[in-house]
């Protein structure tokens, strides 16, 4: 086992996987930018090692700074979380090619699943169901035009690379489609450098379900039951659950194996999630791997009471899983709201500034991640998540009512959240019903 690891992130993250680390009797080293100084999480680790301004290619993303760090601090590992070199194979080989270990996936692994258009050829090998669309990717218009008179509208166009809703259009017709292929391919090599996107059928009305997964390196890949994730708002997720309130046991079964075979057949190994789309009739899709650990992990931990980012740090010291597939469990329901500093009565205009006042809920099945406080500055430079609000309850009726009782004692001062709409969400007898989709918000809660 590591004796010392880096953590190279920052905020609810670096405080997550620093208590798991003393927990398990690892000394920590943490980064951190100019703007995250005043970090309460700083105290907590054995060693905070500032790394540059608070723009994060000056930081965060700033891979020889990291490096320097961790070689100063001595560590055996280092940790990336989620976002900014989380899923960066460059990184990860730097990490191996300096003998420190990249707690995440092999280089090879992330390159398997990274490019979307790579990923949809091996789950195809993998006879995992993909949405029809591009083999590969589509360079013009004219190209673009042919495959969706061969697919059908609507279509939508996806960046090979990267995530979080940036470099995606929805066309209805030619003339949107021509558009948006433009506007994907500028979005894209802006956000990733890489203008790379392709076309695939658009499934109206369907439900976004992942699959959490880990693997080891002795022969054990196992999955952790599904995420909900339908209620988004541009393809950023406001409220996940687990279980599925309507998946049909064999559909949950069989989602959960084909995530499990597309993991083998990359030579997967530590933690990942497995995305789909799930059509009206229950058929599902591969979407796209996120070769790492997710901000919604908690709600897989609540309902299968297995520490994810533990088992990240043993399958990265080379040890295997503490359990079996048969041991996994899903036990009860839980929910959890992504508590963002923006005002959905302003379009979601970020809320950076000090918190003045902040309470925050409490009782039986509550649990909040959160590294801010009474006092604390949200820096403007980062996402605006301050931290997760998460429920688990012996029933999903029970489970919103509990998060509906946790969102109302909730307060914070000055700064405006996107509690107000996750209340609304709660409230909402469609959401309780579980008759929405990833479309829902949008249309229906915000009107659009």
């Amino acid at each position: 086992m590591f004796s010392k690891i880096l953590i190279a992130n920052r905020g609810e993250i670096a405080l997550r996987i620093l208590r798991a680390c003393r927990e398990m009797g690892i000394q920590t080293a943490v980064v951190y930018s100019t703007a995250d100084k005043d970090a309460a999480y700083l105290q907590m680790a054995d060693q905070a090692i500032c790394i540059g301004d608070a723009p994060p290619a000056e930081s965060y993303l700033n891979i020889p700074r990291i490096i320097s760090a961790a070689e100063i601090a001595d560590v055996q590992a280092i940790h990336p979380g989620y976002g900014f070199l989380a899923e960066n194979d460059h990184f990860a080989e730097v990490c191996r090619s300096c003998k420190i270990e990249f707690i995440g996936p092999p280089v090879s692994a992330m390159a398997a699943v990274g490019d979307k258009v790579a990923c949809k050829k091996l789950a195809k090998k993998a006879k995992v169901p993909t949405v029809p669309g591009s083999e590969g990717a589509v360079d013009d218009e004219r190209q673009a035009l042919k495959l969706a008179a061969q697919i059908g509208y609507p279509i939508i166009i996806k960046a090979a690379a990267g995530g979080g809703g940036r470099g995606m259009r929805v066309a209805h017709n030619d003339v949107s489609l021509r558009a948006g292929i433009k506007q994907a391919q500028a979005e894209a090599e802006n956000a990733f450098k890489d203008s790379t996107v392709y076309i695939e059928k658009y499934v109206e009305y369907g439900r976004h379900v992942e699959v959490q997964i880990i693997a080891d390196n002795h022969g054990n890949a196992c999955h952790l039951w599904e995420r909900d994730c339908s209620m988004q708002r541009r393809h950023q997720k406001l409220v996940e659950e687990s279980p599925s309130p309507v998946l049909k046991n064999s559909v949950r079964a069989a989602l959960c194996e084909a995530a499990v075979r597309l993991i083998k057949a990359a030579g997967y190994t530590n933690a990942g999630t497995v995305e789909f789309l799930v059509d009206r009739d229950q058929s599902f899709y591969l979407l796209e791997v996120n070769a790492r650990i997710q901000v919604e992990h908690p709600v897989t931990e609540e309902v299968t009471g297995i520490d994810l980012i533990q088992e990240q740090i043993r399958v990265a010291a080379g040890l295997p899983l503490s359990f079996k597939q048969k041991d996994v469990k899903q036990t009860g329901a839980a929910i959890e709201c992504r508590i963002n500093a923006e005002d959905p009565a302003r379009n979601f205009a970020p809320s950076p500034g000090v918190i003045q006042e902040l309470r925050v809920p409490g009782g039986p099945g509550i649990r909040w991640d959160s590294h801010v406080y009474a006092g604390y500055r949200i820096p403007p430079n980062y996402d605006s998540m301050i931290g997760k609000l998460i429920v688990h309850r012996p029933t999903r009726a029970l489970a919103i009512a509990t998060m509906k009782r946790a969102l109302q004692e909730f307060h914070i001062a000055p700064i405006k959240t996107t509690i107000p709409l996750q209340l609304r969400i709660m409230e909402d007898q469609h959401f309780g019903s579980g008759d929405v989709d990833t479309g829902f918000v949008e249309r229906v809660l915000l009107g659009k």
